[in-house]
């Protein structure tokens, strides 16, 4: 099918909550948005997150919230006032959505999963005049426009602006692969390449482990780069995964050395008494359920990170309170439940445009920053998409020019 041109006010390349949010904002300032997304159905992502409940974001203090983000914090800073947790908590309440939060301050819908959300966002989206089109794959190619490749054929939009919400690089069945890097690049963008964040570690366990997967670990601190943090994981086929892992999951990437307190509510003395006492006849794996109360999981775990056991008990508990973790390093980067690394955030304004690419802003994970689960991915998803759309549809309503250097409003409209 030979390609046509189709003119648009606002082009949105992405269907997450980045982009959806995004496309809110500018249908809210009357703007005709279109929302291109190369998955035969949007915020794929999203869904999946919501299988084990769809975690919004969190209650805890505005400086705690924001320190979460590390050295992005004061770009982000900003963007999270405007629309942080609380904000959040209203527009998801706004669609309908009663929400709850835990006792670890994470708040998340009382229907625990994202389709009902995501149903009656879509519904206000289609009610603003919104369209989504899905399998719109963006092509990438040089030339005025952006190109796709669609269910019907070839196909060129040339908005007036335009905003990217392409996500991470990984999931790549979900949608996010990461494979616009090089074409923002090939138009002088920084974007820092891809590492794995919030994500397991691979190990190579001993024989007879098996018996052990799957197996929740509970009541371990766990400590790598001077973080320490109290959180559960699970023990997998494949090495260690789940949220305490991920709350250290930066600085082992980054090569910190990571060790398990199997004890965190006992100090040194305390351990190294308990185990002296225990009975001389007792098996090393009953004296230290006896002393200790180490269930199977956590014995599991010093027994393949600590063989040999060390027979004293001063020797003994200083390995239960600083258990060395072998691993070989993080699980591949498509397993990981974000990235970091994309667009550098030096490479956009304040309105999260590109500076080298005029008309084009950029939002949600697809620029570089992290944070650990628990409320911080989808939030700051949800404030960038914000703010690139208000900022785009207040470069349109300026009469600025386009991502082709045209002035908004002087190419004449083509049918399709």
């Amino acid at each position: 099918m030979t390609e046509h041109e189709v003119a648009a006010g606002a082009l949105v390349i992405g269907a997450g909550p980045a982009g959806l949010m995004a496309a809110e904002m500018l249908a809210l300032r009357g703007v005709r948005v279109r929302v291109a997304e190369a998955r035969p159905s949007p915020a794929r992502k999203l869904l999946m997150a919501g299988r084990s409940g769809l975690n919004l974001t969190r209650e805890e203090p505005d400086a705690a919230f924001t320190a979460a983000y590390g050295e992005a914090s004061g770009r982000l800073a900003p963007l999270l006032a405007a629309f942080g947790p609380a904000a959040v908590r209203a527009w998801a309440e706004g669609l309908g959505q009663p929400l709850f939060t835990g006792t670890t301050g994470r708040v998340f819908p009382v229907a625990m999963k994202a389709s009902p959300l995501l149903r009656a966002w879509l519904g206000r989206l289609a009610g603003l005049g919104v369209r989504l089109e899905t399998g719109w794959r963006w092509t990438g190619e040089a030339g005025p426009g952006f190109a796709f490749a669609t269910p019907g054929g070839p196909v060129r939009l040339r908005p007036g602006v335009a905003v990217l919400a392409l996500g991470g690089a990984s999931w790549s069945r979900l949608g996010a692969d990461g494979h616009w890097a090089p074409w923002l690049r090939a138009r002088g963008v920084g974007v820092a390449p891809f590492r794995p964040a919030n994500m397991g570690l691979a190990v190579a366990w001993p024989a007879g482990a098996g018996r052990h997967f799957g197996a929740p670990v509970k009541g371990v601190a766990l400590e790598a780069g001077g973080i320490r943090s109290r959180g559960e994981f699970v023990i997998s086929a494949r090495g260690l995964e789940g949220g305490g892992i991920y709350a250290v999951a930066r600085p082992v990437r980054e090569g910190a050395a990571l060790t398990l307190d199997l004890a965190p509510d006992l100090a040194l003395s305390e351990v190294a008494r308990r185990l002296a006492a225990a009975r001389a006849g007792d098996s090393q794996a009953n004296r230290l359920r006896k002393a200790l109360g180490l269930d199977p999981a956590r014995a599991f775990l010093l027994a393949a990170f600590g063989r040999p056991l060390p027979p004293l008990a001063a020797d003994l508990a200083r390995l239960v309170k600083a258990l060395p973790v072998r691993h070989d390093g993080p699980r591949p980067l498509d397993e990981a439940i974000s990235t970091a690394g994309g667009v550098c955030l030096s490479a956009l304004d304040d309105g999260l445009m590109l500076r080298a690419w005029p008309g084009v802003f950029a939002a949600g994970e697809m620029l570089d920053w992290e944070a650990p689960t628990g409320g911080y991915l989808l939030t700051a998803c949800l404030a960038t998409g914000r703010r690139a759309g208000v900022a785009a549809a207040a470069r349109l309503a300026a009469g600025l020019p386009g991502p082709d250097g045209e002035a908004a409003g002087e190419r004449p409209p083509r049918a399709g």
